[in-house]
């Protein structure tokens, strides 16, 4: 009986955690008209994305991001107004909501943070006759 009580005011005591945690997810401000949405499902084309935001304003661009290798949709997508204001208002309707059978987020969109291209080795013979391949291992001819 101890337990069940404890366990109650868990869940119960100081604040409920599903109503505190979306009051923090709602809580940040816009800075930007551009939404990430996330938890799409992988079936969701560009067109039915456009689609479901469309009602709230004007949309520059909408698009899922896809894998490039597959095409397959990677689960999230980008969505730019023309203002702010038609951005929270998407924000404040579709967050939390049905796509496609999936509940999707949307969240304000960060900036793309800078990441310096990889450096790139020579892939030239080196003085034993063989060159590195660093996907598959040591490959070249023996000079014997």
């Amino acid at each position: 009986m101890a337990f069940i009580s404890r366990a109650r005011r868990a869940f119960t005591w100081p604040f409920p955690p599903c109503s505190y945690l979306a009051s923090i997810r709602l809580s940040s401000t816009l800075t930007s008209p551009k939404l990430f949405i996330s938890g799409l499902s992988r079936e969701t084309t560009d067109e039915q994305f456009q689609e479901a935001f469309y009602p709230f304003g004007r949309i520059v661009e909408a698009k899922v991001v896809r894998d490039r290798a597959t095409g397959r949709s990677k689960g999230f997508g980008f969505v730019t107004y023309t203002s702010i204001e038609e951005a929270e208002k998407a924000r404040e309707e579709m967050n939390a909501k049905f796509l496609h059978g999936w509940v999707i987020f949307v969240d304000p969109a960060k900036p793309r943070e800078y990441r310096p291209p990889p450096q790139r080795l020579e892939s030239g013979p080196s003085e034993t006759g063989f060159r590195t391949n660093k996907t598959v291992g040591w490959c070249g001819y023996n000079s014997t």
